[in-house]
């Protein structure tokens, strides 16, 4: 997904070390991140168009080819070269986190065509609590009582937007909770790895080990594209550049806690393209989860920074 590359996410979340100083100037920031969160959003909706007429692996395939090539561009105008940001003590980590990314864009952009872009994100955006419950297993980072009362409620808004208990419960709805889950176990693997590398080498290796694993799925489901389509699937490659652009910038010029809570713009933006473009609908049910989800990951970032 866009955070997915995204950024997630993004697609990722995290910026690139370019070498400039770090400043803090958090209305250049948040204007940096919410202008991000539109170009992931156009991203979004242009990935379900495509993966809705042609196959997933194909359409996050070249997506793929595309990233790789920004994130090598980015290392050979760095210090040091390709060799500098590919120069890593675990490599095996590396890779695994690079191939856990690429499965769940792939996972969230099939949740696209089969449940829109609402309905997807709305449960999609409760990772950052999945990140906040799995620290401590995964990282042994300590949650608090107050944390874990967020946590709660926000899987409480995950169960008001899935409705398990009310009528035929449709097993797709499962998929984007599976994309949340696989991103929030990427973003802690990649904390994990920070320990030991540069964000400039994890976003390296996110980059290319995701483009290999792509390409060895997508060719043999390669399909003909339509010329229009060839123009689309352009002005997704650029988002997603353009997308990872804006977060590196955002993360230059202000501190992550201070801009991180309008990352939920993204559901905004994505919510006015299903409405508008994809004939979508709002319901109440997932209206009322994701304004509980986002109360609950907003509360959770504010206590990660009161402990910093």
């Amino acid at each position: 997904m866009s955070k997915p590359v995204t950024a997630t996410v993004t697609t990722t979340s995290a910026a690139v070390g370019t070498g400039a100083p770090q400043q803090n100037n958090i209305p250049a920031g948040i204007a940096l991140m919410i202008a991000a969160t539109v170009v992931f959003a156009l991203q979004d909706g242009i990935s379900r168009h495509l993966a809705g007429t042609y196959n997933t692996w194909m359409v996050v395939m070249i997506r793929y080819w595309f990233f790789a090539a920004f994130v090598i561009v980015m290392a050979i105008r760095a210090s040091g070269g390709v060799r500098a940001a590919a120069r890593t003590a675990q490599p095996a980590l590396q890779i695994g986190r690079g191939v856990l990314l690429a499965g769940e864009i792939c996972v969230a952009v099939y949740g696209f065509t089969l449940l829109g872009l609402i309905d997807s994100l709305a449960v999609f955006i409760c990772y950052p609590l999945l990140v906040a419950a799995l620290s401590g297993p995964v990282l042994g980072e300590r949650v608090g009582w107050r944390r874990w009362m967020a946590i709660g409620v926000g899987f409480l808004g995950v169960l008001v937007i899935l409705q398990p208990g009310v009528g035929v419960f449709d097993p797709a709805a499962v998929i984007p909770l599976i994309s949340a889950l696989m991103f929030a176990l990427y973003g802690l693997l990649t904390r994990f790895a920070a320990r030991r590398d540069t964000t400039a080498t994890s976003f390296f290796w996110t980059g290319v080990t995701g483009a290999v694993a792509m390409t060895g799925i997508g060719l043999f489901h390669w399909q003909a594209m339509t010329p229009p389509d060839w123009g689309w699937m352009g002005i997704l490659c650029i988002t997603g550049a353009s997308g990872h652009w804006l977060l590196i910038r955002c993360y230059e010029v202000a501190e992550a806690s201070a801009v991180q809570p309008f990352a939920y713009f993204h559901l905004v933006w994505a919510a006015i393209l299903g409405l508008t473009l994809f004939g979508e609908t709002l319901r109440v049910n997932v209206t009322i989860g994701a304004a509980m989800v986002i109360g609950a990951g907003l509360f959770t970032l504010w206590r990660e920074r009161v402990k910093g």
